[in-house]
């Protein structure tokens, strides 16, 4: 049981669940009528295996970072549960049978979105863009970013300017998620020699672009509505969850220390989850 649990959380179980979650709300938005449910479950199991797999493709690579991390060094790898060898097997068997149910049950542009998503995820962010440049989590957030668009081609087998609005709102608000975290564990990053931007760039400049970003996210944010994608529940939802998310920045902004940081880190992940049910909320009730 235990080496099956270490195997559960070699792929990251808690972000693919979130990554889930924004697939299966482009799933619904996608047309009026609910999909079958056979179509939604086998396009979530492709998409769930091939997300953990760049998980555990990446926590192959960043092995020995992730054991020098107090956020990260209870990972599989750097406890000695798993090999290296064992969870690169692992990674390549359920990446390509996710693969291979999204091409045989699902359609072939949602496979090739989703491979695109695990090279951004597990070669091109990890391997060069998290040591490249600070701005490596705005880069390598788009591939994070794609599960509603691969939820809503998975049910139209199109692209649609709607289903890139939902990347578009994930894409601005992964910087100012993931720099809130990337203040706490500034010295972590440091020691490791990863230029996350409050290494390079220091903490107070760190602080300013999280309150940048949250105020394009803020606008951002509205487009739902102004597009006539969604209605007055989505628009008040995100009024207000905006202006909570741009009070927290503004609070880390001018707080001392690094405290606030994890507040605000915590709230953003209530953010985009919630705000996604808003959307679905208001494509079914209005």
């Amino acid at each position: 049981m235990s080496l099956l649990k270490s195997y559960y959380n070699l792929c990251k179980p808690n972000v693919v669940y979130m990554m889930l979650i924004t697939a299966l709300v482009g799933m619904l938005l996608a047309q009026e009528e609910l999909p079958s449910l056979y179509t939604i479950f086998i396009s979530l199991l492709g998409i769930a295996l091939c997300s953990g797999s760049a998980a555990a493709i990446n926590q192959v690579i960043d092995r020995n970072a992730d054991a020098s991390m107090n956020r990260t060094d209870q990972r599989p790898l750097p406890q000695g549960d798993l090999t290296p060898f064992h969870a690169t097997i692992f990674a390549t068997i359920i990446g390509s049978l996710g693969a291979l149910i999204l091409y045989v049950f699902v359609n072939t542009l949602t496979m090739y979105l989703t491979i695109a998503s695990l090279i951004g995820y597990a070669f091109i962010y990890t391997v060069y863009l998290k040591r490249a440049t600070p701005q490596n989590i705005v880069i390598g957030g788009l591939a994070g970013a794609a599960p509603p668009l691969l939820g809503w081609t998975s049910i139209t087998n199109s692209i649609d300017a709607y289903a890139l609005l939902l990347v578009l709102i994930i894409f601005i608000w992964t910087p100012p998620h993931f720099w809130a975290l990337a203040i706490y564990r500034k010295d972590e990053y440091a020691k490791e020699s990863i230029p996350m931007l409050p290494v390079t760039h220091g903490v107070a400049f760190t602080k300013l672009q999280i309150v940048l970003y949250t105020i394009i996210l803020y606008l951002v944010s509205l487009l739902p509505y102004i597009v006539l994608m969604s209605g007055v529940i989505y628009l008040f939802s995100a009024l207000i969850l905006s202006s909570l998310f741009l009070y927290y920045s503004i609070k880390l902004y001018f707080a001392d220390g690094d405290d606030y940081a994890m507040k605000t880190f915590t709230f953003s992940i209530y953010y985009i989850f919630l705000i996604f049910i808003a959307l679905l909320a208001d494509h079914f009730i209005l």
